[in-house]
Formats: structure tokens, sequence, C-alpha cells
């Protein structure tokens, strides 16, 4: 399930109005059944109620029901159920939600039982627990976690006369490499980017911010700290294949690059596990991200989504606990992962013995996918504003790439906007 993120616009509008029309208490669910709300389809819709099953048939007075939400819906029609008292017991919500989730009253407060005994909070992995938490109040428990990666067309880098890329490769590499699989007479191009300018626009930037050894905020998100030496290299690295070499093909459906690549007219590109069951006509290879020279740092970025309870009554919450710690402990974390090609949520899934080779038989090249949440080293800002900053920085990096204004120009004008949104955002 790839991850997806609110828009600075819906954000802004669900602080002023949803946010503070709730209430501060409410019955929710009807006596009975807990209910919980989540967006799974495919594999991931059978395996969840595979596990659901399982949990009924042990738990027969603590029964869950599951209702289907669109996961890009879910925030809005939270918060007018909490306006109304209706509110499930349990809801999955977008990680890149969890400061304007933190704000809503009826969200319970899960700080202490992940600190009970058992439940291990340091196996799920840094980026999870970082985006679950907000002010130091853990608010969810983690759902889902992705990463990126670089996968590559091993036989258009044979034809071009190339080595696969390899664990300790650069940037410089990854650009040299993307010119000579460059050849505009067959249309085909080294890399790719995805520029609608939304969050996976942002996203796979700031992945090479961090590599660089960047910032996104400063250490108090209350200025901008991108617009650095490292912000600076980051983004000519994007230039120069887009407006220099003319490798990268710039994609604004977020959608085409993946047709391209299984066609054999991409030769590598920055995405995610999500992507791999979309290519069963290339024979592909996953590598770790490359880094930068002398900074050696091959930092990927996770796009985690929480599990989040709401207070419909001590003995509604007490259940919800129960149930969602077993849902995420290690064996039904393993069962999903394998049933749906999901990374684990825990490192303890990853150690299990064969785990990692039953998943990558079952989705080839998925193992380094999963063995690289461990170069996950830190979350975007947890900040309410966070979708503002987000809309300012996806404008700043598609410009560049255009050829419209030159990096270190939008660097500065996107660093002004950041700190007049975050001095005038709410949740800074």
């Amino acid at each position: 399930m790839k991850s997806s993120w609110l828009s600075a616009t819906v954000a802004s509008a669900l602080l002023a109005v949803g946010l503070a029309a709730c209430g501060t208490g409410g019955s929710g669910s009807a006596s009975g059944n807990l209910q919980i709300w989540e967006g799974y389809t495919g594999a991931e819709a059978h395996a969840f109620a595979h596990l659901l099953s399982e949990w009924n048939k042990a738990h027969p007075t603590e029964k869950v029901t599951s209702l289907y939400v669109n996961n890009d819906d879910s925030l809005p029609k939270l918060l007018t159920a909490v306006k109304g008292g209706s509110q499930p017991d349990i809801a999955y919500v977008y990680g890149s939600w969890a400061p304007n989730v933190a704000q809503i009253p009826q969200v319970v407060n899960l700080t202490k039982v992940v600190q009970q005994p058992g439940v291990n909070w340091n196996d799920f992995w840094v980026g999870e627990r970082d985006v679950a938490t907000v002010k130091g109040k853990v608010i969810g428990i983690p759902a889902l976690v992705d990463n990126l990666a670089v996968v590559y067309n091993k036989t258009l880098f044979a034809q071009a006369g190339l080595q696969p890329p390899s664990s300790s490769w650069t940037w410089t590499d990854f650009v040299a490499d993307a010119a000579k699989l460059t050849d505009p007479a067959k249309k085909q191009f080294g890399t790719a980017y995805v520029t609608p300018g939304t969050e996976d626009t942002v996203w796979h930037w700031e992945a090479l911010l961090w590599e660089a050894g960047g910032a996104i905020l400063n250490s108090s998100n209350t200025k901008a700290a991108f617009d650095t030496s490292a912000g600076l290299e980051s983004l000519n690295t994007l230039r120069t294949m887009a407006v220099t070499d003319k490798s990268m093909y710039l994609d604004p459906s977020d959608s085409e690059y993946a047709n391209l690549f299984n066609s054999g007219k991409i030769g590598m590109l920055v995405t995610g596990p999500w992507d791999l069951s979309g290519f069963p006509n290339v024979k592909y290879g996953v590598q770790i991200m490359p880094s930068y020279p002398g900074v050696n740092s091959h930092q990927t970025i996770s796009g985690p989504d929480n599990w989040v309870i709401f207070n419909n009554g001590s003995k509604r919450v007490s259940a919800a606990e129960k149930f969602l710690l077993w849902m995420t402990a290690t064996p039904q974390a393993t069962y999903f992962s394998l049933a749906t090609g999901d990374l684990p949520i825990r490192q303890s899934v990853e150690n299990s013995p064969g785990f990692l080779q039953k998943m990558d038989k079952s989705l080839p090249g998925v193992d380094t996918f999963v063995t690289n949440l461990g170069n996950v080293e830190q979350a975007r800002p947890q900040v309410a504003t966070y979708p503002k900053v987000s809309t300012i920085l996806g404008t700043m990096i598609v410009s560049v790439l255009l050829g419209k204004s030159q990096p270190q120009a939008a660097l500065n004008s996107a660093a002004q906007q950041v700190n007049a949104a975050l001095a005038g955002g709410s949740g800074s």
C-alpha cells in the first residue's frame, strides 16, 4: 500500500473547521463489537479479514467489525464522526497526519501502553516510532512502513556496458549511469522523477537532502533549514539530470513512469516496494540509495502509517488496545507481510528464520527494501503545518526540474515562504 499525503489546503481547512468543532467525548460506536475503519483492498483486504476472523474466534466477547473507509478520506470522515460523537474505536490514518490527529481530544494517548512488558516498542523501526510520536506523546501504533530504494533494469545496464550498482555507489555514479542509459533515438531515459508537486515529489528529494547532511527544518521546527550547501547539492543533482543531461523523464502524472520502466524505456527508478509487482516484463535488481562523496550516508525515507484509538469509554479503549497489540505482534505481522508483500512493521519479523527468502521468492527484490529499513534514520518534521511546507517544497523542486528556476534562488524563496508558514501556523 503506497502511502499518500494530505494537501495543504485540505489540512488547513481541517484544522480551522474540523478540529475546532470536535467535542470532548462521546460514546461513538454502539455497545457490542468494536469498530475499526480501514482502507485495505486486494491481498491486504484478504489478509486483514483472515486476522480479524482469527481474533474474533478467540475473543467472542471482544469481537471487532471492520468498515471500509478509503484512506484518502479517513481524516475528514473521522472529524465529522467525532463532531457527532460517532467515532470508531480504531482507525487507519496516514502517518503524515499525526500532528493533526494528535489535536483531536478523543485520540487515546498510547505512551504508557507501548511501554508495557511484552510490547517491545523498540522492535518497531525508528521511522515508525518517530511518526507515531507527537511532542513526546505516542498517538498511534504502526500499521505500515515503506521506504525508497533504486530499482534498475539489468538488461539496459548490460547493453550500456555498465556494472550493476553496488551498495557503496554514489550520486556521482547514479548521474553518470543515467546519462549513459539515455538514448533519445529510442526515447529511452536513464531515470525518472515524479513532478505533480505533491508530497510524492517532495519526499524523493528529502532523502537526498538528508544524505547530503541537510535538514528540512531546524531542531525546534521553527525555521527552514534546507537552504544550505546540502540543499543546493541535492537540488543540483536532480537539475543536472533533468536540465543539463536530459537523462531524467519528468512525470507529472505520478504513474506513467511505472509503465515506461516496465516497457524498457527507463533505466532506473527511485521508488518503493509497492511498484515491484508492476514490473513483470523487466529483469530488475534493487539497490539501496546512493550516497554523496564525503558524507557516505545511504539514508532512505520511511512512509509509515498508524492505527489510532478513539476514546469510547474505558472498557472499549482497553479492548481496542488489546486487539491492536495482538494484531501488530510478531506472529501476526509476519503473516501479514508474507500474505501481502508489505514490508514488516517489526525488526523481529525480518530476523525470523526464512522470512527474507520467502518474501523474495514471491516478490523478487523486496528483501532489499526490508533490509533498507535499517537505513531510515529520521522522519519528516512532526508539525501540523508540514502540508504547507510540503506544498512550498513541491513547487520549488518542480520549478528547478523544469528549468524555470536556479537552485539557489529557488531554495532562498522557498525558505522565506516556509518561515512565514511556520510563523503563522498553529502546529509548530
